[in-house]
């Protein structure tokens, strides 16, 4: 197809053969783990608790639920029933990667090869083979990038076990279909990057119960790990009983099951792209104390709500007093006998509620979603309708820097696909900056003052149409929007003549 690729078959990404490249039969260092994956492991399963909460936290509640000092057993026990999360960090993380893919990104893809052209539209409606399409795909990385701080896109293509001869074999097998794969943090155990923060190699470790067979008479633990360097890729797997993991009691031998050059070997880089957020916009690393925090001073004051509801009763007596009082019993008093019920007054229990009050705002100011916290500031006054407009003012422009972050690693991603294929295409990544429907009309209105001033640039005028027609068309198939393009593209051209 006028590519080059196939002058040196060596050249060839789409590979089945191992090349006769051996490797050492020691497999122990693959399971090692990089000292920044150990340290952070730890905190990485709290903020997925966090994030989650429901039956999930509650069964994990007693890492978080803080034991009183010299509090019974049983009485912290029974507070450990009771506990209860008022997930606050969840719904904000999910409304970001909502809001963020509320109009999907635009992807434009331009050139003359029909065949890459129709390859991307297919990918773009399903990224993963399993029915994903990229936004889907990049929605879920960027809800990732938010509990864990970054998340991991790896770009493959399907394995052929034998030396493909031309592109058109390549094509008709689907060896040239590229795919992704999403990873979290706490599956890529370990890693080294040079210079510049690119990685030189990685070990992604992934783990699932399985029955191989219908006999099998429980599932068993596969342990999966995979090496990928700049050029090459090996696959390891472990078959172990369930809570082995670790312990070296292992039913299997860590065994080696493939090899190989894999997919980006020609453009010599480690196929897998970060999506890493700052500190500032990593929101469970700023939230998660004062989640914490909530969670265990609401308990607190749910705890002592609910024993107050059980009046505790005193008897003023200078005898010894052993009598059991409650329900059907009766006591015997004194003429100097007193006696009442001990109730607490209360005043606690309005400081307590408007630190938890406190508590809420704090954790929705930390995530710049202050609007969205209640009525009043954190001193108890109302605000105002300017103010609550400048807060979201804020919130709009956090978005737009997930955007971009997002739209970098998917216009990397495209980028590596396209250089991988040698389709010659070239590819965009815009949209993703307005969070509002209505902003569509401002839009369009200011689209017209710019083709009104006369620009002499036709690709100007053919990129505004464009960009218009894929805002509104955002929920459509991208073939669609493909289309619509390169008639826009042809109606330009017949003008210019």
């Amino acid at each position: 197809m006028g590519r080059g690729r196939w002058s040196n078959p060596a050249a060839s990404l789409f590979f089945g053969a191992t090349r006769g490249r051996t490797w050492s039969n020691n497999v122990i260092e693959i399971n090692t783990e990089h000292h920044e994956y150990k340290a952070r492991n730890a905190l990485w399963k709290q903020y997925r608790d966090l994030y989650t909460g429901g039956a999930q936290f509650k069964a994990q509640a007693g890492e978080y639920l803080v034991r009183r000092n010299r509090e019974p057993m049983g009485v912290y026990n029974e507070r450990l029933n009771h506990a209860y999360y008022e997930n606050y960090i969840g719904s904000i993380v999910d409304w970001y990667a909502a809001t963020l893919f509320r109009r999907e990104p635009v992807i434009s893809v331009e050139g003359e090869n029909e065949s890459g052209r129709k390859f991307f539209s297919a990918f773009v409606e399903d990224c993963d083979r399993k029915g994903s399409n990229l936004s889907d795909f990049f929605r879920k990385q960027i809800l990732e990038a938010l509990i864990y701080g970054s998340s991991y896109t790896l770009v493959d293509f399907p394995r052929q076990h034998k030396q493909l001869q031309n592109r058109a074999e390549e094509d008709a097998l689907g060896a040239s279909n590229a795919y992704l794969v999403s990873y979290s943090p706490d599956e890529l155990i370990n890693w080294s990057t040079d210079e510049q923060g690119e990685f030189e190699w990685i070990v992604i470790r992934t783990s699932q119960m399985r029955r191989q067979r219908l006999e099998d008479p429980e599932p068993m633990l596969e342990t999966n790990w995979h090496y990928y360097d700049r050029q090459s890729f090996r696959s390891y797997r472990q078959i172990s009983k369930p809570g082995m993991f670790g312990t070296g009691e292992a039913a299997t031998d860590i065994t080696l099951i493939d090899e190989g050059l894999h997919g980006l070997a020609n453009q010599h880089r480690v196929p897998v792209f970060e999506m890493r957020l700052t500190e500032g916009m990593w929101l469970l690393n700023k939230a998660a104390s004062l989640q914490l925090e909530h969670f265990n001073k609401s308990n607190a004051l749910g705890w002592a709500l609910t024993m107050g509801l059980f009046a505790m009763p005193v008897v003023y007596s200078d005898r010894e007093w052993n009598k059991v009082v409650g329900d059907s019993y009766y006591i015997h008093l004194g003429k100097d006998d007193r006696f009442g019920w001990a109730e607490p007054e209360g005043h606690v229990y309005e400081i307590a509620s408007r630190n938890l009050e406190r508590l809420k705002e704090e954790i929705y100011r930390v995530c710049y979603l202050l609007a969205q916290a209640g009525q009043t500031s954190a001193d108890g006054r109302l605000i105002s309708g300017l103010s609550k407009q400048r807060d979201f003012a804020i919130t709009q422009e956090v978005l737009r820097g997930y955007g971009d972050t997002v739209k970098d690693v998917i216009r990397r991603v495209l980028l590596a696909v396209e250089r991988a294929r040698v389709d010659n295409l070239s590819v965009s990544v815009s949209g993703m900056d307005e969070f509002d429907i209505g902003d569509f009309s401002a839009e369009i209105e200011d689209a017209r003052k710019l083709l009104e001033m006369g620009i002499g640039s036709p690709s100007l005028r053919r990129q505004i149409y464009k960009k218009l027609a894929f805002k509104y068309l955002c929920d459509e198939r991208q073939e669609l929007k493909d289309t619509i393009a390169r008639e826009i593209d042809e109606w330009m051209f017949r003008e210019k003549q």
